[in-house]
């Protein structure tokens, strides 16, 4: 086995793609964007980005993501040093530090306006797409406004009556039926029995219906799909199940991120007006609070299909712009050589690896510091109509305010 050496691993990170670059004159006097594909990879941070590059392309090669004309980087945190997914998702959305577990609220639990809210008003199409429950906290703050994350049963509603939104893709079927009345999927299924029929608001499903959706429940149902408004739930919770490495870990969603990210621009690109469409892969976070190195970069690898899906419509489509960020880092991940004198951590914290480094004969492992999020700065990347915005050094709230810039929105107090 050929081992990293120690100047190749320090290399690691400064080939990460989060040096800011200077905006053009023509490029900042562009015009406003039509549409706008948000990708949210929970949890990734700049090693992890690292890591599915090395895995996947290798030392000189790329990523979809990564591959991107400008970068930046986002401070994550919320009104505390380290923030969750609620938090930084209504950062993202509205432009508020709030705190954690906060869906669409400010820090006083007052609600602010979604980006996808002003979208809407402005008669752009909005889609989510997730391999977390569609009413997760990072799509339930596109379109959602409670004081919990937890009422994932509130959150559906309002998806469909409130805000709107006119793809959602993903799972959480759960949240969609009231306990005891099964949807698509089996309660208590063998690989997880925590999961089962657990809404608090009716049949939402019936309701989404009645309302002019779509809905789906399997690949060839979403494939079948031309045009209108889409539900489709495809797991009971996650689309994958979360589990420390060889313990029942499993990522075969019913439909992959790529596909659902396909069907969803598709479907949105018919409106005249344009689009915004965020993206979620859940893996990137929950594999990584099991401290599963190998799932989390399969994970990030399948977020990675759905970019260059984005990416290819955006080279046809101009006016669109393209973006891949995280809402937070989770588990301390850092990327070392290969040396058995260097073993750090016990149980789920100790290394994992070592793993190949496509395209050559080297190999890392993946060192955790923690089972949770921590509070280092995130690598943002933009290609598209007004990328040169989302350049430099900043806070997560201006990721709303840059989008509001790009496509021509203004704030209403």
């Amino acid at each position: 086995m050929t081992v990293v050496a120690g100047a190749a691993a320090a290399a690691l990170l400064v080939t990460s793609p989060i040096i800011p670059q200077p905006a053009s004159q023509a490029d900042a006097a562009s015009p406003q964007t039509k549409n706008v594909i948000l990708f949210v990879g929970d949890g990734m941070g700049t090693a992890q980005r690292n890591a599915i590059r090395l895995a996947t392309v290798g030392l000189k090669g790329s990523l979809a993501m990564d591959s991107m004309p400008y970068t930046g980087l986002l401070h994550t945190s919320s009104t505390v040093p380290v923030t969750d997914s609620a938090a930084s998702a209504t950062a993202y959305a509205s432009g508020v530090k709030t705190y954690n577990g906060a869906i669409g609220m400010d820090a006083n639990r007052s609600k602010v306006k979604t980006i996808m809210e002003y979208a809407k008003e402005a008669g752009k199409s909005t889609g989510i797409v997730t391999t977390s429950q569609v009413t997760d906290a990072t799509g339930a703050a596109f379109g959602a406004h409670v004081e919990d994350r937890s009422k994932q049963s509130e959150i559906a509603l309002q998806l469909i009556t409130q805000s709107k939104v006119d793809v959602i893709l993903g799972g959480g079927e759960d949240f969609w039926y009231p306990a005891g009345e099964t949807g698509m999927f089996q309660d208590e299924p063998s690989e997880d029995p925590s999961e089962k029929s657990k809404g608090t608001q009716g049949n939402l499903v019936n309701k989404a219906k009645q309302l002019g959706y779509n809905y789906v429940s399997s690949k060839t149902g979403l494939q079948n799909v031309k045009k209108g408004k889409i539900l489709g739930l495809f797991a009971n919770e996650e689309m994958f199940q979360q589990k420390p490495e060889g313990e029942g870990d499993l990522y075969h969603p019913v439909v992959s991120l790529a596909e659902m990210t396909k069907t969803a621009i598709d479907t949105l690109s018919a409106n005249k007006k344009g689009f915004f469409l965020m993206v979620e892969e859940e893996g990137t976070d929950e594999f990584a609070h099991q401290n599963n190195a190998k799932m989390t970069i399969k994970a990030g690898q399948e977020l990675d299909k759905s970019v260059q899906v984005a990416k290819d419509f955006a080279k046809k489509h101009p006016e669109t712009l393209v973006l891949v960020l995280a809402d937070h880092e989770t588990g301390g991940f850092s990327i070392e050589e290969v040396n058995a004198e260097d073993e750090s951590g016990d149980g789920i914290s100790k290394e994992d690896g070592p793993f190949a480094i496509a395209n050559s004969t080297f190999n890392f492992v993946v060192d955790w510091t923690t089972s949770g999020h921590t509070a280092v700065d995130i690598p943002i990347t933009a290609m598209g109509r007004n990328a040169d915005l989302f350049t430099g050094f900043y806070e997560n709230t201006e990721v709303f305010s840059k989008l509001m810039q790009a496509m021509g929105l203004k704030v209403k107090k």
